[in-house]
């Protein structure tokens, strides 16, 4: 079988996200790029044509982070263009006080199998407490964050375009406690990798909402992270809290709607273990939907 150019596959895919053929044609294209074989920490490379928020942030001197006492919300796919961990850049920057890590789904190193986290422990590179926020809500999330010590929390994970790929429903549980707590909140953003274009497939249901849904968008959301923080600050955070969560974020460079992850000059970097090469976003918002049934 003759394999289709790799932007062909990925629009044929967006528009056909429903059909297994997708996953098996995605299986059959090996993993885009190779990682750099020597990087120096947090040093300044070369940069693509998308800068990621953490990037712009780190140029400007951190400067939204001074004073604070910081709490990042982080796993193994929050690095630079160099690959390394915005958490140990921050944890080397002399003027940024790291307080605390927060781990989503898999856990802060990853290590965890899907629908589980890793349990509170000590970084050992940081020194750092990192917490289990995976599926906290309500009193619970807040009792994590007020027992950090923390005075603003940082979120930057890469997202996949999907609904139900929970970073960014831990991003919504945790900007819902940030409104009720007064914290401020600042979220980095980074590319969709399939596009911010083709917004598409069904509107969940309110009644159906959990941690793989928790408010009325489109499968196939086509936003950024920190778009889809503003759209939760404005219509979902504020509905449920009466406020909004006092939210910043720090935009990309050079990032446009029509491009797909192999467009930005970025390196991917798999953010769950079943996320591996960059065209795996593109048949997620399909084959994902046979994962309840499975159980």
């Amino acid at each position: 079988m003759t394999q289709l150019p790799r932007r062909t596959l990925a629009r044929q895919s967006g528009k056909a996200l429903l059909g297994l053929g997708g996953a098996l044609l995605a299986a059959r294209i090996p993993a885009q790029g190779a990682t750099p074989q020597a990087v120096t920490p947090c040093k300044k490379q070369p940069a693509g044509r998308v800068k990621i928020g953490f990037e712009k942030l780190r140029d400007g001197g951190y400067a939204p982070l001074l004073g604070h006492k910081v709490g990042v919300i982080a796993n193994v796919a929050s690095v630079d263009n160099s690959l390394t961990s915005i958490v140990d850049c921050l944890h080397q920057a002399p003027s940024v006080q790291l307080q605390a890590i927060f781990g989503p789904e898999h856990g802060f190193r990853g290590s965890m199998r899907e629908g589980f986290s890793e349990p509170e422990m000590q970084d050992p590179d940081t020194g750092c407490t990192v917490y289990d926020i995976y599926t906290k809500t309500g009193d619970a999330l807040k009792s994590i964050l007020k027992k950090s010590g923390i005075t603003l929390l940082v979120f930057d994970i890469q997202d996949t375009g999907s609904r139900f790929y929970t970073y960014i429903w831990t991003l919504f549980d945790c900007m819902m406690a940030c409104a009720e707590l007064g914290l401020p909140l600042l979220v980095l953003d980074r590319p969709n990798p399939i596009s911010g274009l083709d917004a598409s497939g069904p509107v969940l249901d309110p009644r159906l909402a959990s941690f793989v849904g928790r408010a009325p968008i489109a499968l196939r959301h086509g936003m950024t992270v920190a778009e889809l923080a503003r759209l939760f600050n404005a219509v979902f955070v504020t509905k449920q809290t009466g406020r909004k969560a006092p939210l910043d974020i720090i935009p990309m460079d050079g990032w446009q709607r029509d491009m797909f992850f192999e467009d930005t000059g970025l390196t991917w970097c798999p953010p769950s273990p079943n996320m591996p090469p960059p065209l795996t976003p593109f048949v997620d918002p399909g084959t994902c939907r046979f994962e309840g049934p499975r159980f």
